[in-house]
């Protein structure tokens, strides 16, 4: 890849950052974490990972009400029962949050599979995907997405 295109994905990856530290200071959170990335992903319309969001049924709405679902069922297997809808908006956070550690580590499973200038967009989406555990799979799962066939998908538009 070219110098261009290391530009490219810098331009991608701050648009991406920006929406996700909206988000998070929406949520009044005080770190970004990897639904806020995605979140911010899907955000970024006509982009690549955005479409192949889209064609897994997943775009920005249906995400943010999987990520609601994710958190009452949560709080449900602790035994507490509320609707997200229910709930007082959050007070969004007076300075911008610092990335998380579960944005962390999607950066950091990004940058220890590739090299800086191999990043596409989609790699992002994929080292968000790849988690395994944690908020961002639970919240799929509930929006019956099969992951593995989302990851497949991904890996193989990037072999393309």
């Amino acid at each position: 890849m070219s110098i261009f295109a290391t530009k490219d994905f810098d331009i991608y990856f701050r648009g991406v950052y920006d929406r996700a530290a909206h988000e998070a200071s929406e949520d009044g959170s005080a770190t970004v974490e990897a639904q806020h990335l995605l979140l911010g992903i899907a955000a970024q319309h006509g982009t690549e990972p955005q479409r192949m969001l889209a064609a897994a049924g997943l775009d920005y709405d249906s995400i943010r009400a999987a990520l609601d679902r994710e958190f009452e069922e949560s709080l449900a297997v602790a035994g507490v029962a509320l609707r997200v809808a229910d709930l007082p908006r959050p007070v969004p956070a007076h300075r911008a949050p610092n990335m998380g550690a579960t944005g962390k580590l999607a950066l950091e499973r990004m940058t220890t599979t590739y090299s800086k200038s191999e990043l596409r967009p989609p790699h992002l989406l994929l080292a968000i995907l790849r988690a395994e555990v944690g908020t961002v799979p639970r919240a799929l799962a509930v929006a019956g997405i099969d992951r593995t066939d989302l990851l497949a998908t991904l890996r193989a538009a990037l072999t393309e």
